[in-house]
């Protein structure tokens, strides 16, 4: 008999196809949407599932290329219409964007369901969705021992209840500090995180952007991480969703959570992450190995080294 896939780590969200406009390119008809993201990044790690749809437009190349990650895409549905489909305009900065075009396509109907080798997995990150999609699919779940949040400002802005209910019912948060302070109404980022804890809420992590990211504990440890400065900036897209897969999969791959392990994380989260904006979609990590990596956290460490 056939024995059962393994997976330690599932990852909900958007899966999408994008055109993106920088400063210096122009390039449509890019594998979008933070699942491919942060799949990608967590499965350097961990042995990971991705949930999500797409429309019957998707093309193969696309689940090809994913494929040679060793991504599961058992949880990815195949529905008949158009794949959610997104295009941005880049500001000089690179920071600031304009949205051009969102179209929902068959991302509008979504309502994900776990494979059954999904539901034991013990850790399990939701991406940025409608808070109800993440508590729908989270309820799936029966041996999720750690379970990470991300959110945006929209669903706080529209959808707040239903997010404090999601929230009660995870480990983690990852939030930027403009969102922080929306959902909390504090100004003062450790208030913030108080607040956070006051929900149940164990770890919260406040991203800064190119400034890095703080991680606070319960237990009152906060430990601060910089971002990687990458000599040539090519698309900031699925950064953050790039940052996310590679935490969550590394705690996979480490099997346990602990403030160290925490920090540990967080050092390759932000490691990977600044491979993924050294190029568009998912091309940087297709080239990207261990021993990359491995140098860049070196790297890492020498620039935080007191």
């Amino acid at each position: 008999m056939a024995s059962k896939k393994v997976i330690d780590l599932w990852i909900v969200g958007s899966i999408g196809i994008d055109d993106i406009q920088t400063r210096e390119h122009d390039r449509k008809n890019l594998l979008g949407g933070s699942v491919p993201y942060a799949t990608a990044t967590a499965s350097f790690f961990a042995k990971t599932g991705a949930v999500g749809v797409v429309g019957s437009d998707f093309p193969a190349s696309f689940s090809k290329r994913w494929n040679a990650f060793g991504i599961d895409l058992s949880g990815v549905q195949h529905q008949d219409g158009q794949t959610f489909r997104w295009a941005c305009r880049y500001d000089e900065n690179m920071i600031e964007r304009t949205t051009l075009k969102t179209e929902l396509g068959v991302f509008a109907e979504f309502k994900p369901t776990l494979p059954e080798a999904y539901r034991a997995a013990p850790f399990v990150l939701l991406g940025n969705i409608q808070p109800d999609l993440q508590l729908h699919v989270l309820n799936q779940s029966v041996g999720a021992r750690f379970v990470a949040l991300d959110t945006m400002n929209l669903w706080i802005d529209i959808a707040k209840p239903s997010l404090l209910k999601v929230i009660r019912k995870v480990n983690l948060i990852t939030l930027n500090d403009g969102e922080a302070r929306m959902l909390t109404g504090k100004w003062n980022l450790r208030d913030c995180a108080k607040a956070l804890f006051r929900l149940g809420l164990s770890y919260v992590v406040i991203k800064k952007g190119e400034h890095g990211a703080l991680l606070f504990s319960k237990s009152g440890g906060i430990f601060i991480v910089p971002a990687y400065p990458v000599e040539r900036l090519i698309d900031p897209t699925g950064a953050g969703d790039s940052y996310a897969g590679a935490f969550m999969g590394y705690l996979a791959k480490a099997k346990e959570v602990t403030d160290a392990t925490l920090r540990r994380a967080l050092v390759y989260a932000t490691v990977m992450a600044s491979f993924g904006v050294e190029g568009f979609s998912l091309e940087r990590f297709e080239k990207l190995t261990p021993a990359m990596v491995n140098l860049r956290i070196v790297e890492m460490k020498r620039m935080m080294r007191v």
